[in-house]
């Protein structure tokens, strides 16, 4: 499996069924386990019809940023600002931080490198280079796709790093909703820092197209200024409303991801995996037939994450229910319960 092979993202049939090729066929229908998206999503509400038709109402807008204040953890001295997507917030903040060499702390998430590389040179360094650094510096945490965590206490030396030295951290925490423990919200009051969040994820509606950013006063300014006045739309704003105030669903998902990784892990060993890494949304596990394995698993409708600068690790999201559960099994284990 080549670098050339590999596709850039998960998420996209279109692009397992060119993978596939002409075995491609339609006697099942396909298991998507490319992202880290939660596979059992928020149920919809019944929406009324003219969320359709009018442009959001700035009063419905305004209660969504408070709720997702509140489910954020977004403190006193800190604005929060909705956006379509966390992506368009990772293209948006090199147009208006300040100018400066970006550092990432790597390898991780490639979009941040991509946007950043159109303001000039982008360097990957490690943790304890970040810390020490004056320039802007992009951390995602849970990492992507290995989920590392850094420790608060390292992250509250960045923060104070850069902003003592006129630099910036941007945090990004696309999967912190699963472990909310790690979020560091907090350090964006009185701080060069800003956090990204996604809604999609962890509530399974990444077609919605929603994300935030919990920043100082005078960057949301910018932020909502560059977004204009109906920075999302009317039916994603009452969904989402509703989603980020709904915590008996939001805890009892918490419980199911815990319980399902645990299944995953299981099988995934008993295939001959080891589990490098992950987050309760999804696993990155290590085999030395991953690419022949990754292709098996297509021929058997199954699409799983693959890294072409990797070729011997896999990532795999979390299977919807007995059923999903069953089809990996058997596409991943002979008769006797080993991989073959």
């Amino acid at each position: 499996m080549s670098s050339g092979d590999a596709p850039a993202h998960g998420g996209d049939l279109g692009e397992a069924e060119a993978l596939l090729g002409e075995d491609a066929g339609a006697e099942a229908s396909w298991i998507d386990l490319s992202t880290g998206i939660n596979p059992r999503p928020y149920p919809l509400p019944a929406l009324d019809p003219e969320l359709w038709s009018r442009l959001p109402a700035r009063r419905d807008l305004e209660a969504l940023i408070e709720t997702g204040r509140a489910y954020y953890g977004a403190p006193e001295g800190a604005d929060i600002v909705p956006a379509p997507g966390s992506e368009a917030l990772i293209r948006i903040l090199p147009d208006i931080l300040p100018a400066g060499r970006a550092v990432i702390v790597g390898p991780t998430y490639g979009e941040h490198a991509r946007a950043w590389a159109r303001r000039g040179e982008v360097r990957m360094v490690d943790e304890a280079e970040a810390t020490k650094t004056g320039d802007l510096v992009v951390l995602v945490n849970p990492n992507n796709p290995d989920g590392r965590l850094v420790s608060p206490e390292t992250l509250a030396r960045m923060a104070n790093a850069a902003t003592e030295r006129g630099g910036w951290l941007v945090i990004d925490e696309a999967f912190a909703d699963a472990v909310p423990a790690c979020s560091a919200v907090g350090l964006a009051a009185g701080q060069n820092v800003v956090v990204l969040r996604s809604f999609g994820k962890f509530f399974g509606l990444a077609g919605l197209r929603l994300g935030f950013a919990v920043a100082p006063p005078a960057l949301a300014a910018k932020l909502r200024m560059r977004l204009g006045p109906w920075p999302v739309s009317g039916p994603a704003i009452a969904i989402a409303t509703r989603a980020l105030g709904d915590r008996k669903w939001q805890a009892a998902s918490r419980e199911r991801f815990s319980r399902d990784a645990t299944a995953l892990d299981r099988l995934l060993t008993r295939a001959g995996f080891e589990i490098v890494g992950g987050t309760p949304l999804f696993r990155l596990a290590a085999h030395e037939a991953a690419e022949a394995i990754f292709f098996r698993l297509l021929r058997a409708r199954i699409y799983v994450r693959c890294f072409g600068e990797r070729s011997n690790r896999l990532r795999f999201g979390l299977p919807e229910g007995p059923r999903a559960f069953q089809r990996l099994q058997a596409a991943l284990l002979d008769q006797d319960g080993g991989f073959s």
